[in-house]
């Protein structure tokens, strides 16, 4: 998949639009789990493109978030983005407020993996350490099943995204979890340096 587009740009089309470190740290993570997905499942030499969808799947949420995934098409035109980004940036939203269907795997991906990272996220800050380092996979299950807990996290778009992967659940929140755990440290870091400018 060609992006059209560096990280520098994107980083800077992401700042733009939000401001909220929640909405920032959100993008960030969900460009490190995309990264991730890609390197692990053999996309090697597209990890650069699945993390820069990752990066700006929300890009239009926090400014027009009654028009999610409207809106985005618009947005990502600012940096010459790829017809094929803007494809699976919006197919993140399938049956919310999106028709675009994920169709490739990388799309399947981001489906499944961008609500779990808010439940892993929240899981994760009750530990005593609030790092994703020490979560357990007995724990993300039982979290899971609690749907009072990060009741904003979808379980059935979760379900459904291990379905369209053919993937057991249990499959995906683990990998997720070390998907995670594997680019914690610089999330924080780059945060860092973004709330000193």
């Amino acid at each position: 998949m060609n992006t059209n587009i560096t990280r520098e740009q994107a980083i800077a089309l992401l700042k733009k639009y939000n401001h909220e470190v929640f909405h920032l740290q959100h993008a960030l993570t969900v460009e490190g789990v995309m990264k991730w997905y890609a390197n692990s499942l053999g996309f090697e030499s597209d990890a650069e493109q699945w993390a820069l969808v990752g990066l700006l799947h929300d890009i239009d949420f926090e400014v027009y978030p009654e028009e999610h995934c409207i809106k985005a098409p618009e947005l990502l035109k600012e940096i010459n983005a790829s017809d094929e980004m803007i494809h699976a940036v919006c197919s993140h939203a399938f049956g919310l407020s999106s028709a675009i269907e994920p169709e490739h795997l990388m799309e399947k991906v981001l489906f499944a993996a961008d609500e779990l990272t808010g439940l892993i996220g929240a899981n994760a800050l009750m530990l005593p350490t609030k790092s994703v380092q020490d979560l357990q996979l007995k724990s993300l299950k039982k979290k899971f099943k609690d749907k009072r807990f990060a009741a904003g996290c979808s379980r059935d778009v979760i379900a459904k995204g291990a379905e369209m992967l053919g993937w057991e659940l249990d499959h995906l929140l683990e990998q997720t979890i070390f998907a995670m755990q594997s680019c914690e440290e610089s999330i924080k870091n780059e945060l860092t340096q973004w709330t000193a400018e």
